[in-house]
């Protein structure tokens, strides 16, 4: 993979379009004090390049009734199912995010759930009903500080 180089000017962009992800690209123009050819030009580049990704809404879980936060580790009885396990995974909506990770445990789940009966569900029917997997570890969350992009500046 080649490493992308970000000039001052797409790191402005990139900043200003993770503060305000659905911004009219002539208001970015006048924004920053350039054409909005060229802030097309650069979005369109910084898309190609896969730095960025699609601009969605982020969901309030706790409005939208999901009370309980947890990550549950996951440990498999052969680590050569991860991917077919990840797929099944997928499958389960409460799941918001699936990592594969180092040590005891092969992967790293975020769910959401309505309260902590229905997590018990996830975790017992679901989850631990796949054939492949060995054992689960859960931790609550009980609420979430902050939740941020990666810094650009690398990139520079």
């Amino acid at each position: 993979m080649s490493e992308i180089k970000l000039d001052p000017f797409d790191v402005r962009i990139i900043k200003e379009l993770t503060e305000e992800a659905r911004i009219p690209m002539i208001k970015l123009a006048e924004k920053l004090k350039v054409s909005n050819t060229l802030v097309h030009q650069r979005v369109r580049k910084l898309k190609e390049a896969g730095i960025l990704k699609n601009a969605t809404y982020r969901l309030d879980p706790l409005t939208l009734g999901y009370e309980t936060s947890a990550y549950t580790q996951i440990m498999l009885t052969n680590a050569k199912a991860i991917r077919k396990v990840e797929k099944e995974l997928e499958k389960i909506p409460e799941i918001v995010e699936c990592v594969n990770i180092s040590g005891r445990y092969e992967l790293l789940v975020h769910i959401y759930a309505e309260n902590n009966r229905a997590l018990r569900d996830i975790i017992y029917l679901k989850i631990q009903s796949l054939e492949e997997v060995e054992g689960t570890n859960t931790t609550f969350a009980f609420e979430t500080a902050f939740r941020r992009n990666v810094p650009v500046e690398i990139g520079m």
